[in-house]
C-alpha cells in the first residue's frame, strides 16, 4: 500500500519513510504542499500523511483542493497547533484524523491503519485464492491458516500475482510495477526469478499442491491448485 507524506522538515520526513517502510508500506516524500499535491494528483496513493504547516501554501489548502476536486483519499494531519480550533479547521477542511507533534511512532502507525481500514470500502483488505489470504492491512499471509513469513518484497510480488490471479505475469512487469525499474542496462530477470523461487519455498514447498506456477517463456500465474 502506499502512503505520501508531505513534511517539510526533512529529518521528521526520513523518520516517517524509513518507519513505514518497516511496516512494509511503500513511500512518497514531498516537502511542500505544491509538490504534494502534484504527486497526489500524478500517483494512486491509498493515504496522505499532511503537515499543516509547510513553505508556500498551507497544507489545509491543499486537502480543501483535493476534497473540492473529489478526491477521497484519506488524509491524516500531523501539526504542532493542538488548540480545539486548529483540530476543528482542519477536520472541516477534509481531514479524516488528527495527530499532534510530537507523537509516538506507533500511535502514527495503528492510526494509518485504522484509516486505511475505513477508507478502502471498494477494495477488500484481504487477497484469497485457494487456501492462500493475503491481509493488506496487517500485512499477514497465511496458507491453510498456517502463518507465513515473508520479506516486504516477497509481500508486494504475492499481492502483485494475487491482484492478477489467474493472469500470466511477465518479469516486464513485475520489474516495471514491483521494482519500479524502467531504465535498467541490464534486466532484473535473475533477481525476480530467485525471489520466486524463496516466495515458493515458503508458499508450495510445504504443501501437496502449488500455487505459483512458472509459463515458459513469458512468466509467471498464481492459480487454483490443479488435482
Amino acid at each position: 500500500m502506499k502512503i505520501l507524506i508531505v513534511e517539510d522538515e526533512t529529518k521528521v520526513a526520513a523518520a516517517l519513510k524509513e518507519g513505514l517502510e518497516a511496516n512494509h508500506f511503500q513511500v512518497a516524500v514531498a516537502e511542500t504542499a505544491e509538490d504534494g499535491f502534484y504527486l497526489v494528483n500524478a500517483g494512486e496513493f491509498d493515504l496522505v500523511v499532511l503537515d499543516i504547516m509547510l513553505p508556500g501554501r498551507d497544507g489545509l489548502e491543499i486537502l480543501a483542493t483535493m476534497r473540492k476536486s473529489g478526491m477521497e483519499t484519506p488524509v491524516l494531519i500531523l501539526t504542532a497547533r493542538d488548540s480545539v480550533e486548529d483540530r476543528v479547521r482542519g477536520l472541516d477542511s477534509g481531514a479524516d484524523d488528527y495527530l499532534v507533534k510530537p507523537f509516538a511512532f506507533p500511535e502514527l502507525l495503528a492510526r494509518i491503519r485504522a484509516l486505511l481500514r475505513r477508507g478502502r470500502i471498494d477494495d477488500a483488505p484481504t487477497l484469497k485464492l485457494a487456501d492462500l489470504e493475503m491481509d493488506l492491512i496487517a500485512h499477514e499471509v497465511t496458507r491453510g491458516g498456517q502463518q507465513i513469513d515473508v520479506t516486504a518484497r516477497e509481500f508486494q510480488m504475492l499481492e502483485y500475482l494475487l491482484r492478477n490471479g489467474g493472469n500470466v505475469v511477465s518479469r516486464e512487469m513485475l520489474a516495471r510495477d514491483v521494482w519500479k525499474e524502467t531504465a535498467r542496462v541490464t534486466p532484473l530477470d535473475n533477481v525476480i526469478d530467485v525471489h520466486i523461487a524463496r516466495l515458493r519455498r515458503k508458499l508450495d514447498a510445504p504443501f501437496d499442491l502449488p500455487l505459483i506456477h512458472t509459463v515458459r517463456g513469458v512468466g509467471f500465474v498464481l492459480k487454483e491448485p490443479q488435482r
